[in-house]
């Protein structure tokens, strides 16, 4: 089973591997608190998710599933859980909006919470970052794309965040496409190397983006048949002329802008013409999304 948001879908059969994992590092050898409670095992109980902050919402099919899986993790019950959606994923909303409604085993309720409130606070955190550099250049064709640089092990959460939150992916991993960055081209002794050499072994049809810091980059990338072209860490006016350079000479190669993406730098670059601005800033510089759960008493 795979929900598709985007380009981002959620694998839950290899995701449930890594659910499994986060909740036996988190219950560990058993609850003591919540198996201590005479009875908890068999008793039932409802609450409701709260935001504490006003935001956008991301991760509740995530955090529905952790409540959901079966399988029992040292003590934690078994028995099925209902976790309804009271709004609508990427919703922004304000502080007190109650998010859903949960019902079950009370040890289920109990051990399960922390994880899936991690996952929703972190994965609403970046969508809500993203949201707000979303928005800085909602009038201008360029689009916000992510990066790779994500925790290890969260990295189809997070870029599912950043999708929710209103930009376009990147890639997924080294696999997905071809990126000639500064070390490649250092190794490769220059960019008409590192592009011939690659494309003689590439497989079809993976496209070949060029990453460049000064004209002389841009010129040798369009001359050897780069397909996206990234400009990275250049000042405003050079970029303005790399792109005006690259609209004349490759009208059909994607441009993309790159390096110290800021709220107060995002709407110039976008400025400049380019198509793309990647950032890992929603990810790497978000804060997470303050929400809790409450059991009814």
């Amino acid at each position: 089973m795979e929900q598709k948001v985007g380009s981002v879908g959620i694998n839950w059969i290899n995701l449930d591997e890594h659910l499994m994992r986060w909740l036996q590092e988190d219950i560990g050898r058993g609850d003591q608190t919540t198996l201590g409670l005479a009875d908890m095992g068999n008793q039932l109980g409802q609450g409701y998710w709260l935001a504490k902050a006003s935001g956008v919402i991301c991760g509740l099919p995530v955090a529905q599933r952790v409540f959901a899986i079966l399988t029992d993790v040292n003590g934690a019950s078994a028995e099925p859980t209902e976790f309804e959606l009271c709004i609508a994923e990427g919703e922004w909303v304000e502080a007190g909006t109650t998010l859903a409604r949960i019902g079950g085993s009370l040890a289920t309720l109990l051990m399960r919470e922390r994880v899936a409130l991690n996952l929703a606070m972190h994965m609403s955190g970046i969508a809500t970052a993203t949201r707000q550099y979303v928005d800085e250049i909602a009038d201008l064709p360029a689009q916000l794309v992510d990066t790779r640089k994500t925790t290890p092990g969260l990295r189809v959460l997070e870029k599912y965040a950043t999708r929710i939150g209103g930009a376009t992916n990147h890639r997924m991993g080294l696999d997905d496409g071809v990126m000639i960055k500064d070390n490649h081209i250092a190794a490769a002794g220059g960019i008409a190397q590192a592009i011939a050499g690659i494309r003689s072994r590439m497989p079809y049809p993976l496209t070949v983006e060029v990453e460049t810091e000064n004209l002389e980059q841009v010129q040798s990338a369009l001359n050897h048949g780069a397909d996206i072209i990234m400009l990275d860490n250049m000042a405003p006016a050079m970029m303005v002329e790399a792109v005006q350079i690259i609209r004349q000479q490759g009208p059909k190669v994607k441009i993309e802008g790159s390096g110290n993406v800021t709220l107060g730098t995002i709407r110039a670059i976008a400025m400049t013409g380019v198509d793309y601005i990647s950032s890992s800033a929603p990810i790497t510089r978000s804060s997470w999304l303050d929400l809790s759960m409450r059991i009814k008493s």
